[in-house]
């Protein structure tokens, strides 16, 4: 029988099953979550990167790459149901339908990825007649384009000729005559147009002259004249001309002003309005003061 002594001698002499310190060190390393992610996944990814570079090293086989992904990508954008074959316009007259066709050259088919509606928008946004525009495909390959026009509320008499605005001032049509649309106010002069909504607010508060008023004159660029038939003018100021308008239509109404040989109305000085008379008017006039002195 083996004696206590051999048998401490023959477990010392077997070797210890502990790790030594390097590799319980590394194995502690490999455990730490970053570094399994990185052996998980970074690895496989940079042999893949490594692989794919080495594969387009070559120019060839780049070129076939990209011819090949040109032709995956036209295969797909032509498919039926990405094709636009028709143009709806709604909304629109027929000449503003027209205008939009021709600003719009496109060649049906076409698939709606070649399509940049947002520059569609804007270049419908560019016609003058065009406040507002709605662009959308529906389904079954329909380019839909909802227009609103602006609404003419008068007439512009310029130097290159008529046109219509809206009541913004904005440019709606060029007009060949005034008898296309009698009922529309009319104004006149340089940068009228400028000024369409005082305008309209003058208009508004003339109304009670009825078939008398002709229009309005824009004057020096700063104020309105009222043109009324039997040539009579009336001369607003550059600041408050409705209210002055106010006054000169509440004078004629109580006193029958304008129903007068009065030639001219001048208010352009508030606080001193004065009235020019017909020249009939002031030959009368001179007639009877003549007769007046003789007789005296």
């Amino acid at each position: 029988m083996r004696t206590l002594k051999d048998r401490i001698t023959r477990k010392a002499s077997q070797a210890d099953p502990a790790p030594s310190r390097l590799k319980y060190r590394l194995q502690r390393w490999m455990l730490t979550p970053g570094i399994r992610f990185g052996l998980k996944f970074g690895v496989p990814l940079c042999l893949l990167l490594a692989a794919t570079g080495a594969f387009l090293a070559d120019q060839e086989r780049r070129d076939m790459v990209h011819d090949s992904l040109l032709s995956l990508l036209a295969a797909i954008e032509e498919r039926p149901e990405f094709m636009v074959n028709v143009m709806a316009v709604d909304g629109a007259g027929v000449s503003v339908a027209q205008d939009v066709r021709e600003v719009l050259p496109l060649d049906f088919p076409v698939s709606s990825f070649d399509l940049d509606l947002a520059q569609i928008r804007s270049e419908i946004e560019s016609l003058a007649p065009v406040k507002a525009v709605n662009v959308r495909i529906r389904p079954g390959g329909i380019l839909q384009i909802d227009i609103e026009e602006r609404s003419p509320a008068m007439i512009w008499r310029n130097r290159e000729g008529l046109a219509l605005l809206d009541k913004t001032g904005a440019h709606v049509a060029e007009l060949g005559r005034r008898a296309m649309h009698p009922e529309l106010p009319l104004i006149a002069g340089k940068s009228a147009d400028l000024v369409a909504e005082e305008a309209l607010e003058l208009f508004a508060t003339a109304r009670p002259l009825g078939g008398r008023l002709r229009g309005l004159v824009r004057i020096g660029e700063r104020r309105w004249d009222v043109v009324l038939d039997r040539g009579q003018r009336i001369m607003l100021p550059q600041d408050n001309p409705v209210q002055a308008l106010e006054r000169v239509i509440v004078v004629s109404e109580v006193q029958d002003l304008l129903e007068r040989d009065v030639a001219v109305v001048d208010m352009r000085i508030a606080a001193r309005p004065t009235v020019r008379m017909t020249e009939n008017a002031v030959e009368n006039w001179w007639r009877i003061r003549e007769m007046n002195e003789g007789g005296l």
